[in-house]
Order: C-alpha cells, then structure tokens, then sequence
C-alpha cells in the first residue's frame, strides 16, 4: 500500500482540511495520480511551482478540455501577490462532473500553518459531491500548549476537547478533534468516505504518538482507518492503522 491508496486517492474528489500539511498533502497526491487536479474552495497560497500549470479562469471545465499538462492546478483568481482565491464549492462539483480529470485535490479550510484546527461556522467549504476527506493533524502538537503558536482557533480546539486555552494537547485531545462533527468531521457528506491523517510522524517517538492517536480516533469515530505520514519525504507513509 502507498500513500496513494491509504488515502483512497486514486480518483475521484479529494478534500483536504485540518492542519499539520494539507497543502504538502495535496500536491504529493497530486503528483502521484495521473491526470489530476489542484484546486480550493478558500484561499490557497501560490502553488504554481508544485504542479505543471496553474490556470486561472471562471470557466475551469473549458480550461480542462485544453490542457495536455498535468497535474494542473485550477483558481478563479489572484486575491493578493501570495495566494489565489477559492472556487464556490459547486464549481468544483462541475469541475468533477465534467469527466476530464481523473482526481481533483481540494483545500477545503486554512489553518495559517498551525498543527491543529478546529472549524469555525463557516468552514470547512467541502463540495456535496466529494468522495473522500481528509481530516489532518500534526503528531507534533502533543505536548504542546494550547495556544495559537501551534493551533488555529485554539478557543474552537479548546470547546471541543473539552481543554481550556493554555492546556498541554494530549493525544487524546488530537484525536477527539480528528473524531468529532465539530472538528475533522464537520460537513463530511453523508456518502463520503473520511479518513484521518496524523502527519508529521518524524521519527519513532512521533509514531508511537500518531498510533495513540488513531488507536483513540477508530474507537471514537466511523471511520475505516487512520493513516501515519510524514508527508514532505519522497516515501510519505508510515503506517495505517484499521
């Protein structure tokens, strides 16, 4: 089993959301599925140089028709020099019904390079058609306070795993996060498929810590397994657990 696989990424729509690596999740995907696409439905930092071209157009379905390069990358437009505006979540669907791409890789929400979010009322923007979703989070944020130099709304986290701000994050509390509908759950579409990603698991103490993780999210959460990676290596995946 590769990355690939574990992910249940070999065609269809992806949905990335969470924090500790989506974008890097993303465009290794991306590069790994042939004819795929790299796209969001909220602002996505510039990314021209991890896919073959970027496109950016209202009318990403005609766009598809015309390219020979792949992975291709698809945005309605520049919001700012550093990143690209997102799609209406519907427009990705027609992307996906149009038939051309094989894959389409979605950044859902933003965390600002934290390690854990929770969503705020307006997140994530997952497409109605997705069929898979990736809830991630960063092994490395166990130990750690919990404030925003490592979680992204930490007040949100905090409501959630039952922690107050300032809190050491536990595995348990990752994994309640990962489990929950207000957390790496929320707006996951009832025929889609979630499964969560601990990434960032550098070395064997960080593993042993992504298994407490998982062992915690399989008994909270429908899900049929969580996958342990470290996702910036050219041999992304360390473990699944079922």
């Amino acid at each position: 089993m590769d990355i690939v696989e574990a992910l249940s990424a070999e065609s269809g729509m992806v949905c990335v959301v969470g924090a500790g690596g989506k974008k890097t999740t993303l465009y290794t995907l991306a590069r790994s599925v042939p004819k795929s696409v790299v796209t969001a439905t909220v602002r996505i930092p510039i990314f021209d140089e991890q896919v073959a071209d970027v496109v950016v157009t209202d009318d990403p379905v005609s766009a598809l028709t015309e390219t020979a390069r792949w992975p291709l990358g698809l945005v309605p437009e520049q919001d700012r020099e550093d990143r690209y505006r997102g799609y209406d979540p519907s427009v990705v669907s027609a992307i996906q019904k149009s038939g051309t791409a094989r894959a389409i890789f979605v950044k859902a929400d933003g965390a600002r390079t934290r390690w854990l979010k929770a969503p705020n009322d307006r997140e994530p923007r997952i497409p109605a058609t997705a069929d898979t979703v990736v809830p991630i989070a960063s092994a490395k944020v166990v130990g750690k306070p919990l404030t925003d130099e490592f979680v992204h709304r930490p007040e949100r986290v905090a409501a959630v795993a039952g922690l107050d701000t300032g809190d050491t994050i536990g595995a348990a509390d990752v994994a309640a996060v990962l489990a929950s509908r207000d957390g790496g759950l929320k707006n996951v579409p009832s025929h889609a498929t979630a499964i969560p990603l601990v990434n960032m698991v550098d070395d064997d103490e960080l593993e042993r810590v992504g298994r407490e993780i998982a062992t915690t999210v399989l008994e909270r959460a429908d899900v049929p397994r969580v996958v342990l990676a470290r996702m910036n290596t050219d041999d992304p995946l360390v473990a699944v657990v079922d």
